[in-house]
């Protein structure tokens, strides 16, 4: 049974592009436009793993990861920000990884199969 995925990202092409390259990968791959989105369907998709841009309208990001402390997540942004910061970002136990934003599609795919495979 394939892995499930839930892209949140407020732009719709980099949530196609996520999402194309995931579905190639062998992924189930849903996607929301932002944090009320992620939530609503989280609920009901069940994701493995959650992709989720941390600079969103709405819902704050913290209260998102909050809600959703029994599944991974992993950060995107396209903002640079310091290790410090990252460090933080990282700190709960559901959030795995921090992804900068454009990213290597082939770096997307082996660090999304990590987090997959030390479940």
């Amino acid at each position: 049974m394939a892995k499930k995925i839930l892209v949140v990202d407020d732009e719709e092409d980099i949530r196609k592009s996520i999402r194309q390259i995931l579905e190639i990968n062998g992924y189930e791959v849903l996607t929301a436009l932002d944090g009320d989105d992620c939530l609503k369907k989280a609920n009901d998709f069940k994701p493995d793993l959650i992709l989720l841009d941390i600079m969103m309208p709405g819902i704050s990001i913290a209260e998102v990861v909050k809600r959703l402390k029994n599944i991974k997540i992993a950060f995107m942004s396209v903002v640079r920000i310091s290790d410090a910061r990252k460090r933080g970002l990282c700190s709960q136990d559901n959030i795995m990884d921090f992804f900068q934003k454009p990213f290597n599609v082939n770096d997307l795919i082996d660090r999304v199969e990590l987090i997959l495979n030390n479940s």
